[in-house]
């Protein structure tokens, strides 16, 4: 956990004696004194600062520092009297040229440079920060599966029912913090196994909102797969006036989990630039860094298996995920990702034996015996509010699975407790277990399983 402010309790203290992560605690970067500590040369910040005020209209200066991220003297003040210089941007109000108060927007000669480089560069958001500095940081905090230990893992997994057997192996796996295939029928927990052992994972780590590539930018975070965590010192950082003693390009994140599933294409694993937007986002792989990348139902995406392991032959061994530019420049990106593989197929069926041997860890998450459906479904009793009742799981475990030789699955009581609330609230009966209630889930549940 990080450490904590007094007064601030619920809050992390996003300093150097921060704790983000396993390992080597990361030092969030100081701000940036000048242009050349940001890495960018003047150019681009100019640039951005134009095309920020195309779209935006007037700001205040103080605006303009927390829309980049950046601080007012030494860069977007040099920034703004440069444009200034080149009367490409005015002051629209203030009479203090030394305040951030200071109300600017862009010259009809400045309206029509900025149009240009939008054309040709659309990113408009937090400055980026060079794609070196990204790969320091991720270095800075790397991931220590070595510490998943068999008492991590159990705390991990306690709200899931995992037998001793698939335990035993599923920790060595995630220990050695290599990729893995999870194997196994649907509904058996193998995306819930993933998402607990990513729990595993302490603490937190750093990102930047978008890397700069060879003049490019990269956006890199994405509200939808990156959990923010809420940040005293973030929200001090530029407040018309105010200067952050630290590097506000960066945010902290809970360490990633993503799924993909179906959808996935082999153009997701490359560096794509939208069309539109006029800029590049980051590949799914690249998202992950630092964290767990679960590839589900692996074998039915709009790729062949054998295609998507040659595109991660290389990164999967060297850690690093080379990129080709439309300039024709090649960039390696780290790829400190924990892939996993998850398929209800037989993976033999899916890769023949050399891609198999890549892949070390190939661990079938197999169908829960009676003992461990009894068990999940007493968990899922309480999860949904209902009270437990023995003699109505020995009625549906004898009628609905015995007699029909029908398999368990993880996944069924969770689902039918829930049909089986949905059935008592619609018809006004006390949501209860009942054979008559049971009976029903059942028979909207697996009519077509």
């Amino acid at each position: 956990m990080l450490a904590q402010n007094k007064g601030e309790e619920d809050e992390p203290v996003d300093d150097a004696a921060g704790q983000l992560g396993s390992g080597k605690t990361p030092v969030i970067p100081p701000a940036p004194g000048s242009i050349r500590e940001t890495g960018l040369n003047e150019t681009f910040l100019e640039n951005l600062l134009m095309k920020m005020l195309f779209r935006r209209g007037q700001l205040t200066l103080g605006q303009c520092c927390v829309e980049l991220r950046l601080p007012f003297p030494g860069v977007v003040e040099d920034t703004y009297l440069a444009l200034k210089r080149e009367m490409l941007l005015e002051v629209k109000g203030g009479n203090d040229l030394s305040t951030v108060g200071l109300r600017v927007a862009l010259t009809n000669e400045g309206m029509s440079r900025a149009k240009t480089v939008l054309e040709r560069e659309g990113y408009v958001g937090p400055a980026p920060v060079p794609l070196d500095a990204y790969k320091q940081q991720l270095a800075n905090q790397p991931v220590k599966w070595s510490q998943v230990t068999d008492e991590s893992m159990r705390q991990a997994l306690g709200d899931v029912v995992v037998s001793e057997a698939t335990l035993e192996k599923l920790g060595p796996a995630f220990n050695s913090g290599r990729s893995m295939f999870l194997f196994g029928n649907p509904g058996n927990g193998k995306t819930l196994i993933s998402e607990r052992m990513a729990r595993a994972l302490r603490g937190r780590m750093l990102i930047p909102y978008a890397i700069e590539v060879g003049g490019q930018v990269v956006q890199y975070f994405d509200g939808s797969y990156h959990t923010p965590v809420p940040s005293a010192m973030e929200r001090k950082r530029l407040d018309e006036g105010g200067s952050p003693p630290i590097d506000t390009r960066w945010i902290v994140i809970e360490r990633p989990f993503l799924i993909v599933g179906g959808e996935l294409k082999l153009a997701h694993l490359d560096l794509t630039l939208d069309p539109s937007l006029m800029y590049y986002t980051a590949p799914v792989q690249l998202k992950a860094n630092g964290g767990v990348l679960m590839i589900d139902d692996f074998g039915r995406q709009q790729v062949s298996p054998r295609d998507l392991l040659n595109r991660w032959i290389v990164p999967l061994e060297k850690r690093l995920d080379y990129h080709t530019l439309p300039t024709g420049l090649q960039v390696a990106m780290p790829f400190e990702v924990l892939v996993i593989f998850s398929t209800n197929m037989e993976p033999k069926d899916l890769v023949d034996e050399a891609f198999l041997r890549r892949i070390r860890y190939k661990i079938e998450i197999g169908d829960p015996t009676e003992d461990d459906f009894r068990r999940i479904f007493r968990t899922c009793c309480g999860q949904v509010g209902l009270a437990y009742d023995q003699e109505m799981l020995d009625y549906l475990v004898d009628r609905h699975y015995f007699q029909e030789n029908r398999p368990f699955r993880a996944v069924h009581p969770r689902d039918l407790l829930s049909q089986l609330v949905d059935i008592a609230n619609y018809t006004g009966q006390e949501t209860r277990l009942t054979r008559d209630l049971l009976d029903r889930a059942v028979a909207t549940y697996f009519v077509a399983l």
